[in-house]
């Protein structure tokens, strides 16, 4: 069976004054304080999140 893709996500902004939906998109991905990361399966729909909140995370290792 081949490995799953993954990627590195960083919460690099803070969810303060921030709408409910950024705020969940952040728990979803399982990032809740400042400079956390969190290794995630590389699929459209974890794209799709870090792509709703750019301005809050940073991609660094795939």
């Amino acid at each position: 069976m081949a490995k799953a893709k993954t990627i590195v996500v960083k919460q690099v902004g803070s969810p303060i004054r921030r709408e409910k939906s950024q705020r969940a998109t952040l728990i979803g991905l399982g990032l809740n304080k400042m400079n956390k990361e969190r290794e995630l399966v590389d699929t459209p729909e974890v794209r799709g999140m870090i792509n709703k909140i750019p301005h809050l995370v940073r991609v660094v290792g795939e």
